[in-house]
């Protein structure tokens, strides 16, 4: 066809196949999901009845939720089906709906530290987005009940992220089926299930049982050696590790237990930074040497032992400990970070330089794609340096073509675009969130450094937790501003959603094609 009858044909095609987004049957859906949402609050309010403290602000969240979310779905004439460009606003719209539902505790409970709507929003959004930071003080004056709705937050955030990465990111090819099919060597969805539904299913049984098998061996320990963990403490760190949350029920985190305590937490650490779909290979269907052909988890892997050796370096040559202590504190925070749980196992904010440094890169890193880890990914750090390594050698040799392999199988260049473009994205948005947090901090205080400006800015972006000073792994973001304090709940939640999900929704031709 001639270019100007191609034109003429795109000029009468276009419009018919143009439609406006179905913002109603988004906001049904929201609404259903909160509905269902609604329904876990009901969890800490058996605890509060069990711990005789106050049940109501339970319930009446769960009225609340319940009664918008009615309102929502059978308001706008109930939810139905929609389309790959309507599923983007619902999970971004989600999250900001499940942030305010988990707020209405904190707020309804009358505790102090989260009396401020901008608090107890900080706090869900933590919770929701599995980032960890806290506002929190004096996290022994909560009640248990509101602690295990925190910590239960996470873990529902750990159950949406593996929805998110099956059924919602893969069109953009940021997650999901793209990365399971393309960047990781793990089976496609199709092939783990004949549908989303029954993968999904099959991951949150996963899910569950890791999580259960986190909760028995810590509380086996707690129950035979001082310094381990009891039931509630053991429940709370099992609904926050396999999420990589870090939300913890002691003001310490976990200094305070065992070694033996730390090492388990360490193993599932790792676990929840690997692909899920990996591990159901792995584990479900008893094929471990899957694991070992995954060139991403090798990369996983062997970032997290350079990590924790560059620490330890440090930690034994500055005389900081030593022995078998240096050993956990090294390798502990080096997975901790990485995996963007944020436990503490130490107050790392007062380590020397080179181990802050490494620490702070770390949070760039993440885990693997399929995973609960934030961040931008290892895969996507594969395949940029396999991009820079191409256009080195094309440069030598320009007449050579250089397919990129990832496991062996070819990728193809959209797949390697979308990856570059997510990093100088998630690398121009980590820069902006840490001028506005500077910036503010500068005329609003509290005092801030720019290394402790840019790790506030990485933590929350990457969905980390702990930043350094006075918001490090044993302090809080309390004394942030209300501005810095909305500037990284948005940096949270572009974070959890990937980032070009929500981005998609601010551009024009989101909206009119």
């Amino acid at each position: 066809m001639r270019p100007a009858a191609a034109a003429a044909a795109e000029r009468t095609i276009g419009p018919a196949r143009r439609r406006a987004v179905d913002v109603r049957g988004a906001l049904a859906l929201v609404g259903l999901l909160l509905e269902y949402l609604s329904a876990t609050a009901l969890v800490p309010a058996a605890f509060a009845i069990g711990y005789r403290e106050p049940v109501w602000p339970f319930l009446a969240a769960t009225g609340i939720a319940l009664g918008v979310g009615l309102a929502l779905e059978r308001g706008l004439g109930g939810a139905t089906s929609i389309g790959v460009r309507e599923g983007y606003l619902v999970v971004a719209l989600t999250w900001v709906a499940a942030a305010a539902f988990g707020a209405l505790p904190y707020l309804l409970s009358g505790d102090p530290q989260l009396d401020r709507p901008v608090d107890a929003l900080f706090e869900s959004m933590s919770g929701f987005t599995t980032t960890g930071a806290t506002v929190l003080t004096d996290v022994d004056s909560v009640d248990r009940s509101l602690l295990l709705w925190r910590q239960l937050t996470q873990w529902l955030g750990g159950m949406g992220i593996i929805v998110l990465a099956l059924a919602v990111l893969p069109r953009l090819r940021v997650g999901g089926r793209q990365l399971f099919e393309s960047e990781l060597p793990g089976p496609e969805i199709d092939q783990l299930a004949d549908r989303i539904r029954d993968a999904a299913r099959r991951l949150w049984l996963l899910y569950l049982a890791l999580t259960a098998a986190l909760f028995a061996a810590l509380a086996a320990i707690g129950a035979v050696a001082d310094g381990g963990m009891g039931p509630f403490d053991a429940l709370g760190h099992a609904l926050t590790t396999l999420p990589t949350g870090g939300f913890s029920t002691e003001p310490d985190s976990v200094a305070g237990f065992d070694a033996a305590t730390q090492w388990v937490l360490v193993v599932f650490m790792v676990l929840g930074g690997m692909s899920f779909a990996l591990l159901y290979r792995a584990f479900v269907r008893r094929e471990p040497r899957a694991a070992a052909r995954d060139e991403e988890l090798r990369v996983y892997l062997a970032a997290l032992v350079v990590g924790a050796a560059l620490v330890l370096a440090e930690l034994w040559d500055k005389g900081l400990a030593s022995g078998e202590q240096a050993i956990r504190e090294a390798v502990f925070q080096t997975v901790s970070i990485m995996t963007t749980t944020g436990f503490a196992s130490v107050d790392f904010a007062g380590w020397p330089t080179l181990a802050l440094m490494t620490l702070v890169a770390l949070m760039f890193v993440g885990g693997c794609a399929g995973s609960t880890a934030g961040s931008i990914k290892v895969v996507r750090h594969v395949l940029l340096g396999k991009s820079l390594r191409r256009e080195l050698r094309q440069t030598v040799h320009p007449e050579e073509i250089v397919p990129i392999r990832l496991n062996r199988r070819p990728l193809d260049e959209r797949t390697l675009r979308a990856a570059t473009a997510f990093i100088l994205l998630y690398i121009g948005i980590f820069v902006a969130g840490a001028a506005v947090i500077a910036i503010d901090t500068a005329f609003q205080g509290p005092d801030l450094t720019p290394m402790n400006a840019i790790a506030a800015a990485a933590a929350t972006l990457g969905n980390v937790g702990p930043g350094l000073g006075f918001a490090g792994p044993l302090g809080s973001f309390h004394a942030f501003s209300d501005v810095s304090t909305t500037t990284m709940m948005i940096l949270m939640w572009l974070g959890r959603l990937e980032v070009i999900p929500v981005i998609v929704l601010v551009t024009r031709r989101y909206w009119t094609t």
